[in-house]
């Protein structure tokens, strides 16, 4: 397999925590991270896998004994996290690979954004793309050299097992560490020059974001809404932009602003019954929800379908953003005050 957008690619083949027994039923044994407070690693306390929270100590132990870093982000609600879970590292054989050859770090993406943002720039220089979970394979020194996000435990869809990459993996950085740290040193320098673009100190002008609409135009879906295709995410901020473009009478703004709201609230990514939206819709059409709700992607389509109603008087849109904001406050709400982040899709 090979990966990497960011220069010549490094070329990989890819052709435990013990149990207790206790009246004949086998139980396993907590791993590392049963002192966690976050509840995705504490989803993961039982697993075979000999899981690090981020930490010194694991890397301390990749340097001692020389071993590739394998590094998995994830979240509560994230469904693909629970499949991954599933079928790799619940599976024993793959877990005691994977603590043959590899140092394993957990971690939560809510608790670690700084974690999870640095790495999610290594997945984008390498693969183009990003998303969870997050799969990144680091030297000792935490240096990036291979990403990917779900790797099913059986190939299919195009894509190598789990077990596979961790094969072709192992025998990379036994025979060929010098293809590693080359590949390392090219992801450091792409994410290096991303991170030195400067912003323009020019005021924004009419003429900026009319040039911006135009580019959202162009990759607009005049059947269904929303921007490109499957999978389709809410983008909340992106059609609070198109909505201000129609108050300042954009042509075609207002238009694509409305049909987009109405799509997305008539089909499965809207909850008819309880209220709120799911995080993305698998299809085009806003049909085939993904069905995890996020905190932050509610409370912006609560206020953006509030805005359409200012805009447009209709009272869809009002009734949209009152059901919406309900679901929040019934079944987001923390007894304690506050919000939870995310509902879980299984």
């Amino acid at each position: 397999m090979t990966i990497g957008s960011c220069g010549p690619v490094l070329n990989v083949d890819v052709a435990g925590a013990g149990a207790l027994q206790t009246g004949g039923v086998t139980e396993r044994a907590a791993n590392r991270l049963a002192g966690a407070s976050s509840p995705y690693l504490l989803q993961h306390a039982h697993n075979p896998v000999d899981w690090y929270p981020w930490g010194e100590d694991a890397f301390a132990r990749a340097r001692v004994e020389d071993r590739p870093v394998f590094l998995s982000v994830g979240y509560a609600s994230c469904h693909w996290c629970h499949v991954m879970e599933r079928e790799s590292f619940e599976d024993e054989a793959t877990a005691r690979f994977l603590n043959e050859r590899f140092v394993a770090i957990k971690v939560d993406r809510e608790e670690r954004p700084d974690v999870d943002g640095i790495y999610m720039d290594a997945v984008q220089a390498m693969t183009g793309s990003g998303g969870w979970p997050m799969s990144v394979f680091l030297t000792p020194e935490g240096k990036p050299f291979y990403a990917g996000t779900y790797f099913p435990d059986q190939p299919r869809h195009g894509l190598p097992s789990f077990r596979q990459v961790l094969e072709g993996i192992a025998d990379a950085s036994a025979s060929r560490r010098d293809e590693i740290e080359v590949q390392s040193g090219r992801v450091i320098e792409s994410i290096r020059r991303a991170g030195a673009l400067e912003g323009s100190e020019e005021p924004l002008t009419e003429a900026v974001a009319n040039e911006a609409f135009q580019t959202l135009r162009h990759s607009f879906d005049p059947r269904w809404g929303g921007f490109g295709g499957a999978p389709k995410f809410p983008q909340p901020m992106t059609l609070e932009f198109v909505l201000r473009q129609a108050i300042r009478e954009t042509p075609d703004a207002l238009e694509m602003a409305i049909l987009t709201l109405d799509r997305m609230a008539g089909g499965g990514m809207f909850d008819q019954i309880g209220g709120g939206f799911a995080r993305y819709s698998t299809d085009g059409a806003w049909m085939v929800p993904h069905f995890e709700k996020m905190l932050y992607d509610n409370a912006q389509l609560a206020l953006l379908y509030a805005r359409a109603w200012l805009a447009t008087r209709n009272d869809h849109d009002r009734e949209i953003s009152s059901r919406t904001l309900d679901y929040l406050l019934r079944e987001m709400r923390h007894p304690d005050g506050g919000f939870f982040s995310s509902q879980d899709a299984d």
